[in-house]
């Protein structure tokens, strides 16, 4: 799906946490609440850090594991341009851009776009 951006993005870390299915991760106490959505501060296994939705972590045994691949990536974009929607979640979508990048821009700054 094709989206416009309505109001630009500008990503807040330079190399944000990215964990594969099954990794384990470690959760503080932090977490933070988006557009009635949950989310919590990780560190993966290479020290990065950033936040996961709640839904990609699962208890195992007393452990938090990933349950799925995800990256905290986010994308910079600028108003106006077109993106396309890969995967949404959380009140975020994971967009590709014309050049190609790829990440994170949060749902209330993107809008269908009718070419």
């Amino acid at each position: 799906m094709q989206v416009i951006v309505i109001e630009g993005h500008s990503a807040s870390y330079a190399d944000p946490v990215s964990v594969n299915a099954g990794d384990p991760v470690i959760l503080t106490e932090k977490a933070d609440e988006w557009d009635g959505h949950t989310w919590l501060w990780a560190e993966g296994l290479d020290g990065k850090v950033g936040w996961v939705p709640d839904a990609i972590v699962e208890n195992r045994g007393g452990r938090w594991h990933a349950n799925r691949d995800y990256s905290a990536a986010e994308l910079t974009c600028a108003r106006n341009e077109i993106l396309i929607v890969v995967e949404e979640t959380h009140g975020w979508a994971w967009c590709r851009s014309a050049a190609g990048d790829e990440g994170w821009v949060p749902l209330r700054n993107l809008a269908p776009y009718n070419p």
